[in-house]
């Protein structure tokens, strides 16, 4: 398991854990029945307070995911709900899984360029521009706009997941969204600690979302290292 971030822009620990878990049960990299190792040695390893640990795993207890047998250990129980932070982040490690997490490069409220598909109601909106990880894993590039009658984005309130920034600071919760998946070129904009220079063809995600109103409220752009990372839509 990798080390949880404590970055000041990372989610709680607690909530880093049970995301981690979450998602490995969903790539089937934890087994219904699969019992954990000792929450000392889980601690240990992931660099956390044994506290930390069993408030994740309470979490996980509470939705279902998992069965805490006294003096025996904790065991692993798929068809709980899945219910996640990340349930609308669909690229994982090729191994399967991992834990998202992002390093902000620039946060911008500016007019909406001419190239971008309409969406929103306003002409305005603010472009996010962010460098992904799964686990320690470099695996993506994003720029993400949110329509500027969203609401104003604080660079210094955002956490690893946007979603729950909404939810938390701007009052709305993404419904739905929908995906297009293809191939293209990294922007000029990429940093070099993407390892892949601007210019080289990645996997391609165009993100329209959608909260409680009828145009889309945010519209993304995700270039990804197909060499670490993959899609991955489960059907349930």
């Amino acid at each position: 398991m990798p080390t949880a971030s404590q970055s000041p822009n990372a989610l709680p620990l607690y909530v880093q854990i049970s995301e981690l878990l979450i998602r490995d049960i969903a790539a089937g990299r934890l087994i219904d029945g699969e019992r954990l190792p000792p929450e000392r040695d889980m601690a240990e390893e992931l660099g956390i307070s044994i506290g930390t640990l069993r408030k994740a795993l309470a979490d996980l207890t509470e939705k279902g995911l998992l069965e805490r047998i006294q003096g025996s250990g904790n065991y692993i129980r798929q068809g709980g709900t899945q219910a996640s932070v990340y349930a609308m982040f669909r690229l994982e490690l090729l191994s399967g899984g991992g834990l998202p997490r992002a390093d902000i490069l620039t946060v911008d409220r500016m007019a909406k360029p001419g190239e971008l598909p309409a969406f929103g109601t306003s002409n305005e909106g603010t472009r996010i521009r962010r460098l992904r990880y799964l686990n320690d894993v470099t695996i993506a590039v994003e720029e993400i706009w949110l329509d500027g009658n969203a609401g104003v984005v604080k660079r210094d309130l955002l956490s690893d997941s946007l979603y729950r920034y909404y939810q938390k600071q701007l009052g709305f919760w993404i419904s739905h969204a929908e995906d297009r998946v293809t191939i293209g070129a990294l922007p000029d904009w990429t940093p070099e600690a993407f390892q892949k220079p601007a210019g080289t063809i990645t996997g391609y995600i165009e993100r329209y979302s959608w909260a409680d109103r009828p145009e889309a409220v945010e519209y993304s752009r995700t270039w990804f290292d197909t060499d670490r990372a993959h899609y991955v839509q489960r059907l349930k």
